[in-house]
């Protein structure tokens, strides 16, 4: 499964500073968090959240269907109490339009950051990336056939949210985002430096300006030297420390 093999890698984290700034971007989406997460009350929220995140893709991707079935229940419950009014009108973390731009964030900016910082991949692998992932529709209360089965639908359906009205950066939006890259212990700010090179580099231009971000020749040149570099490296890394532990269990197993 390409899903598998994509997911394996551990430099897949940075394409998901891209991905949250995209959900940001929905304002239902960014006032649920504020209203119902402690990601701007307490740093370590910001980590929890991630952990979390990639807890639940790890599981869905690799486990068995009964842990599989645990982590979406899990995930059902948690939406249970994410709800309430945003501009005067209601919000619901169960709204499938919510779930699928969500969704789409994800998938768009891992195949970004795969390729960037892996390999390319075919159209034919992108378009059952798309496939395989849009499998957690019924796990999630998602309308069947609602979430993108090829790239070419995903790019029209981004598209088509980045020029309708549904996408603006509020306030909560940018409490959010200033948060993400909020300054670190000295000892991390390489790797924050880092992760926000594709997470502005990477979005589109109109909500890079909408948020206020800044990006300059010298950042394109900074981003693609990186990756460069990283792609090299991952050549000599040993899979123990390229690969998450449960990708390479899933992928041992798938092979054995």
């Amino acid at each position: 499964m390409i899903s598998q093999t994509i997911h394996a890698e551990r430099v897949l984290l940075l394409g998901w500073g891209r991905a949250l700034l995209l959900q940001f971007a929905h304002p239902a989406v960014a006032q649920g968090i504020v209203d119902h997460s402690e990601f701007l009350r307490d740093r370590r929220a910001r980590w929890t959240r991630l952990r979390r995140t990639l807890d639940a893709m790890l599981a869905l991707t690799y486990g068995a269907p009964p842990r599989a079935d645990a982590v979406a229940r899990g995930i059902n419950a948690v939406h249970d109490r994410v709800h309430g009014r945003v501009g005067g009108a209601p919000y619901s973390a169960h709204d499938p339009a919510l779930l699928g731009w969500v969704h789409a964030t994800l998938v768009e900016s891992f195949l970004l950051a795969y390729e960037l910082y892996v390999a390319p991949l075919s159209p034919a692998e992108r378009d059952r990336y798309c496939l395989e992932t849009a499998g957690i529709e019924p796990r999630l209360g998602i309308p069947d056939g609602q979430l993108p089965r090829r790239m070419d639908e995903l790019t029209r359906y981004v598209r088509g949210m980045l020029e309708g009205p549904d996408l603006r950066i509020t306030e909560p939006a940018r409490r959010l985002a200033a948060e993400l890259f909020r300054p670190v212990p000295r000892a991390m700010l390489p790797a924050m430096w880092l992760a926000r090179l594709p997470a502005v580099g990477l979005l589109p231009a109109r909500l890079r300006a909408e948020y206020g971000f800044t990006w300059h020749p010298r950042h394109a040149v900074a981003l693609h030297l990186s990756a460069r570099a990283i792609r090299g490296a991952l050549w000599f890394l040993p899979m123990s420390v390229r690969h998450w532990k449960a990708a390479r269990r899933g992928l041992d197993g798938a092979t054995s």
